[in-house]
């Protein structure tokens, strides 16, 4: 949908400068603000109305429910050509999505802090659980990505699930023209569009086979990606629904842990052990570093008639104009994000009181406290804020504890955080061109170190609640 305005929005001549590239600031208009708010709001309705289905696979089986219709309608929507989202609508899009996923977060956490006690016996288990994350993808994918011949492009699409830290600090290391950063920005691109769908579908599978705990998988979704947990925490409380408050609690603080120390694990221990074994499996594969077979004197054995495979752009994503934010723009973001979460849950929750209202505005209040806080502490994302904000402030040795837990127990954070999962797929449109641009190779890897990621650390926090 491309809307016009008899106003055009106000462009800020200055720039800000985006992989080298420039993005423009500008004030959105009334319309631009009304139109994403209600398309988002309608795609969330109707996803609600569609409800929940069970499709049996033998044991296992694929859930459809609200999340994954929200995701794909917001994609129809994002990519449809009839009257295509604008770039300003969708930068408007990213406000209210970077919003209530913070959102959805906050109402995450205040699961995790009334269950602390209960959790603290699954210690081992949260903190062994990261490493199926740093280590699951490095064994298990990365010497498919080298058989495959991604050449060097494999180290970064098999690290880790390349999340936007990750990709900021291979772009900085590695340069955007190395083959590494290309890896890392495929697996990001893929995990943007897709991640939450897949994730979600996977967890749907595992959940129905009844192989794992559900708490072990709970666990494994910590990945780092607020939308990708979302996806799986709503498969597994459909499959699992007397246990769904522990689902929450256990994949929010399992991602509170992976976003604290996940990164840091992942720079200075998976990377360098990622560049160790690429060598090895290089050796063990005979691929040269463009992934081209060699024959065992080193010489690249030449592909008769091989049409030469297109090179990822990595310059492919739009990039948008942002929004300039100022105060205003700010109140009409949480305004628009908490009404709509408590319309949302609302109707998802078939229930609403006054407690439910004001539970959603305290959740706004721990969100725009969590943005303030990593304004001023940006080593710190708002998602890593807001996860710990809540968990202390529902704890039970916190004085006024009881008195938050009463005004959100009945929010469903499914419900209150739908909203995002709209927006992000709304925000596809801008992805197309660079989605394009991969190839089979790389939409194979990618898939296969979300697996391993999800499944080394679901398998692993398995083995330590059992032992």
């Amino acid at each position: 949908m491309k809307h016009q305005s008899t106003t055009t929005p106000e462009v800020d001549e200055r720039a800000v400068k985006v992989d080298g590239r420039a993005s423009s600031l500008f004030t959105p208009s009334a319309w631009q603000w009304m139109s994403m708010i209600l398309l988002s709001t309608a795609i969330c309705v109707v996803a609600i109305l569609l409800g929940t289905h069970k499709i049996p696979l033998g044991s296992a089986a694929i859930v459809l429910m609200p999340v994954l219709w929200a995701v794909l309608m917001g994609a129809v929507a994002g990519i449809q050509k009839a009257r295509p989202i604008s770039g300003p609508s969708r930068a408007v899009s990213s406000v209210l999505l970077n919003v209530s996923i913070v959102m959805f977060l906050a109402a995450l956490g205040t699961h995790v802090g009334p269950s602390l006690s209960k959790l603290t016996t699954l210690g081992p288990a949260i903190v062994l659980q990261e490493v199926g994350h740093i280590f699951g993808t490095i064994i298990l994918a990365l010497p498919v990505a080298v058989a495959l011949g991604m050449g060097r492009m494999a180290i970064g699409a098999t690290w880790a699930i390349d999340r936007e830290s990750y990709l900021a600090y291979a772009l900085q290391r590695f340069g955007v023209k190395s083959p590494v950063y290309r890896g890392v920005f495929s697996v990001w691109l893929l995990g943007s569009v897709f991640g939450a769908v897949f994730i979600s579908l996977l967890a749907g599978v595992l959940g129905g086979m009844g192989i794992f705990d559900p708490k072990a998988l709970a666990l494994g979704l910590g990945l780092g990606s607020g939308s990708m947990m979302l996806g799986g925490v709503a498969a597994l409380s459909i499959i699992y629904p007397e246990q769904a408050p522990e689902i929450m609690a256990l994949a929010a603080l399992s991602n509170l842990v992976t976003n604290l120390v996940g990164f840091y694990a992942g720079a200075f221990v998976s990377l360098p052990m990622s560049l160790r074994l690429y060598k090895f499996w290089s050796r063990i594969f005979r691929r040269d570093d463009e992934g081209r077979r060699l024959d065992r004197f080193g010489n690249v054995i030449a592909k008769a008639k091989a049409p030469a495979e297109k090179e990822l752009d990595v310059t492919a994503v739009i990039q948008d104009p942002e929004v300039r934010m100022s105060k205003k723009t700010w109140l009409i973001a949480f305004g628009a994000s908490i009404a709509v979460g408590i319309l949302l849950n609302a109707l998802g929750t078939k229930a609403s009181s006054l407690n439910d209202v004001i539970g959603v505005v305290v959740l706004a209040g721990l969100t725009a406290l969590a943005f303030v806080l990593a304004k001023y502490v940006p080593a710190v994302p708002s998602s890593v804020w807001v996860l710990g904000l809540a968990t202390l402030a529902t704890a039970p040795f916190m004085p006024f504890s009881s008195t938050i837990v009463a005004l959100t127990h009945n929010l469903d954070a499914l419900y209150v955080g739908l909203g995002s999962i709209a927006l992000l797929g709304m925000n596809i449109g801008r992805d197309v061109k660079a989605l394009r641009s991969l190839n089979w190779k790389t939409v194979i890897v990618a898939c296969l170190t979300f697996t391993a990621s999800f499944v080394a650390a679901a398998a692993l926090a398995q083995f330590v609640i059992h032992v």
